[in-house]
């Protein structure tokens, strides 16, 4: 039996998954509009010291990650008014994100957060 994992790209084969799902009461539009506004991140994800949007595209992060101050570049690759939020790393440690967002009823909205990255340091 042929292990899959080895037609994929050598880097794809370290590629961690970890997915969250959450159920809030609020306006879909309301939390698609925060989640778009990325220099606002640092008030309310750990660990998150600053985001700058260059421009329409590119973001330039500065976060404590494992005790250690980290900076990189990331690019916006998908952006779908109150549907899907996407980015991935251009620098540093390869990773990228996905938010997809669901309105349940006029006030209730769910959110799924994917994130797939590199552990950095493991190779």
């Amino acid at each position: 039996m042929c292990d899959l994992r080895l037609l994929d790209p050598p880097h794809m084969q370290f590629m961690k998954t970890f997915e969250k799902s959450i159920t809030i009461n609020v306006y879909v539009s309301q939390v698609y509009d925060q989640l778009t506004q990325f220099e606002e991140f640092p008030y309310f994800m750990e660990g998150v010291k600053e985001v700058k949007q260059m421009d329409d595209k590119r973001l330039h992060w500065k976060a404590e990650i494992a005790g250690r101050t980290q900076v990189w570049e990331a690019e916006i690759t998908e952006q779908i008014p109150d549907l899907r939020l996407a980015w991935r790393n251009t620098s540093g440690a390869e990773n990228s994100r996905v938010i997809s967002f669901s309105a349940q009823g006029a006030y209730r909205t769910y959110l799924n957060l994917e994130v797939q990255y590199e552990p950095e340091g493991l190779f």
